[in-house]
């Protein structure tokens, strides 16, 4: 039954709730003289991570007959009956009165944080999944919650506020390229597992594809050289190329290998793509730290 719960948490997923580091990465306060704001932020990171495994507990509750539906969400421990109903209920209530309680203490705008993607999370599950559009725009806010959870446990100094405008559209590329993976794998039984993939079409997917990962690109591409932050010799410029190429191999996997239905597994599978990330990482650190 643990090995159940543990698998109902997605434990894989929590690899998202990395961006609550982006504000102590890039407002350049990674210290070993003064480790108090990495220290903060990582608490910010387990917080979110259990308020995040409550809501896909909660997800999975909502969509049991539709993930039994599913060639492979079937599999998942509520839908095959793994895991008990009851002890996933109450589990799911103890992992958000532990991460409310607890973001209280550390600081109170995060357990406001916390909430507001408790409860749009639960909005999500129930309705506004539903939603064309609107179902990716609510996974990309997610990820700007993150990150803003990321601010408010430390004192920001030099914290773009373009970071915010590259998340959302680098989460809503994700998000949309979910969506196509999903459609091509389900085919007809597309709209009997997931009923927002109505709403969609391939064109209208590698469309709205296409615009996000540009904008993505652009974005970021701005943030290299006109934030007030980063160096005057503009070195954060060198970056861009590795942002580029997780662009294009996020789009190759999606199209060519036919991936894309679970990004997070993509992250921890596909080798050229972690190369890619621990290099632009390892760039960033190098800039911000060694000039």
């Amino acid at each position: 039954m643990l090995k159940a719960l543990l698998k109902t948490m997605r434990l894989r997923q929590w690899t998202k709730n990395a961006f609550v580091l982006a504000a102590v990465v890039f407002d350049r306060q990674l210290s070993i003289s003064n480790p108090t704001p990495l220290l903060r932020s990582l608490a910010a990171v387990l917080l979110f991570c259990l308020i995040s495994s409550s809501v896909y507990i909660i997800n999975d509750l909502l969509d049991i007959q539709a993930d039994r539906q599913h060639p492979v969400k079937r599999n998942r421990p509520i839908a095959s009956g793994k895991l008990p109903i009851p002890v996933a209920i109450v589990a799911a209530v103890v992992f958000v009165v532990t991460s409310l309680t607890l973001a209280f203490l550390l600081a109170p705008a995060l357990a406001l944080i916390i909430l507001l993607y408790f409860v749009m999370n639960l909005a999500y599950s129930k309705w506004l999944k539903h939603v064309p559009m609107l179902d990716v725009l609510i996974i990309a806010a997610g990820f700007v919650l993150r990150v803003g959870a990321g601010v408010v446990v430390i004192s920001v100094e030099r914290f773009s506020p373009w970071l915010y405008v590259v998340m959302t559209l680098g989460a809503l590329y994700i998000g949309f390229g979910k969506r196509r993976a999903e459609l091509t794998l389900l085919n007809d039984k597309a709209n009997a597992h997931r009923r927002v993939l109505e709403g969609y079409n391939l064109p209208l997917l590698d469309h709205l594809i296409t615009i996000v990962s540009s904008s993505t690109i652009l974005t970021y591409s701005l943030y290299t050289f006109s934030a007030p932050n980063l160096p005057e010799n503009h070195a954060m410029m060198l970056t861009i190329p590795f942002v580029l190429y997780g662009v294009f191999r996020y789009m190759y996997l999606i199209h060519v290998a036919g991936k894309g239905g679970e990004p997070e597994e993509l992250l921890l599978t596909d080798r050229p793509l972690q190369i890619d990330i621990v290099l632009w990482i390892a760039s960033v650190l190098v800039i911000f730290y060694a000039f």
